[in-house]
């Protein structure tokens, strides 16, 4: 990670708020307990539970690192009402398909909180770049991995 804000909503600020709060004072107590218990079992040289307690010790320390550089980096963005004119950073947007009809909602987000699961879509992605500054009404080809897609903006929210 370089040293570059990263750009989150509020509701994805306190999703990593609370991950990081997690780890931190349930998350490490736990594997604590577990390692305790797998060297209470005698020689650790062989002891498979003490190395999957320490390699998941490793992944969660990694993690914390990883989020307490996130958020001291973090820009929260706020949502006012006339930026629901144009799509934004923290717009969600319904996109009909003009060759399905199908309609999807999407939430354009910042790359660290970008979760495709959720129809949160990063900035930096095809779709999310494509619709950064349409309006109501527009139509937009978006070329992504699987050809090409042809969007109208139904509504931004």
């Amino acid at each position: 990670m370089t040293g570059e804000e990263i750009l989150l909503t509020k509701d994805g600020l306190d999703k990593l708020e609370k991950e990081l709060h997690f780890l931190k004072s349930v998350k490490r107590k736990e594997i604590a307990a577990r390692i305790k218990q797998a060297i209470s079992y005698g020689d650790i040289t062989d002891n498979s539970e003490y190395e999957d307690a320490k390699n998941e010790q490793a992944f969660v320390e990694g993690r914390i690192i990883t989020l307490e550089k996130l958020l001291r980096r973090a820009r929260i963005l706020e949502k006012t009402e006339k930026e629901n004119t144009f799509v934004a950073l923290g717009s969600t947007v319904r996109l009909k398909d003009l060759e399905t009809d199908q309609v999807y909602n999407y939430t354009i987000v910042g790359t660290a909180e970008a979760d495709p699961a959720e129809n949160k879509i990063s900035n930096e992605s095809p779709v999310g770049r494509a619709l950064l500054g349409l309006a109501v009404g527009d139509e937009v080809e978006i070329k992504i991995p699987a050809g090409l897609l042809k969007v109208k903006v139904v509504e931004i929210i």
